[in-house]
């Protein structure tokens, strides 16, 4: 009896996690289309055919909705984006690596509207509360992996001794204005993006 009762628990607790990424898979691509506001349960309910209270249910509120989502969008990211880089040497090569992975992830494009967060940080910069905490939480980590490779190339000697706080504020204009440039047909940002990255990484006299 209790096997019997394990076992129907096993496969609602299955259902609910495909249910959940099912529901999160599409969550995060209409958040990088039509920002976090964008997402509701009616909305998710009608394009992934799961009831809406089905989905209430696994999210209890458009809050929880939209830092899952977050979060979902921010494992996806490290999967395709960080963790490939982190094969390439530290310093120079995986600065390298890394933008060349967030070109794939960004051209290709990973979500339908191209790059999470540039799609939502406008949206919530002004805004308080647990939503706008994630997301700027989650750009600083991305920003952290970049400041780390460029110290370590000047510690290494790779580079020359730079503002490393303004090197990756100048990084990240450059991809958050080469993701409008890829939505806008701009194939050219590419290069553009490659050619300013490697004008920072200048060897040292």
């Amino acid at each position: 009896m209790c096997s019997a009762a394990a076992d129907v628990t096993d496969k609602r607790l299955l259902r609910g996690a495909r249910t959940r990424k099912v529901v999160l898979e599409r969550a995060v691509d209409i958040a990088s289309l039509d920002g976090l506001e964008g997402v509701s349960f009616g909305r998710l309910a009608t394009d992934t055919g799961h009831s809406k209270a089905g989905i209430q249910t696994l999210f209890k509120t458009k809050e929880a909705l939209q830092l899952a989502a977050i979060d979902f969008a921010r494992e996806m990211f490290i999967d395709h984006v960080v963790r490939p880089a982190r094969s390439a040497p530290r310093g120079v090569a995986r600065l390298r690596a890394l933008i060349d992975a967030w070109v794939v992830y960004a051209s290709t494009p990973l979500f339908a509207g191209g790059c999470f967060r540039a799609a939502n940080l406008a949206e919530f910069d002004g805004r308080t509360g647990p939503v706008h905490d994630a997301l700027f939480r989650d750009q600083q980590q991305w920003l952290d992996v970049i400041a780390g490779e460029l110290r370590h190339a000047i510690d290494a000697g790779e580079i020359a001794d730079l503002d490393v706080e303004l090197a990756v504020f100048q990084i990240d204009a450059v991809l958050c204005a080469a993701n409008t440039a890829l939505r806008l047909g701009d194939d050219s940002a590419v290069d553009k993006v490659r050619r300013i990255v490697e004008g920072l990484l200048t060897a040292p006299q």
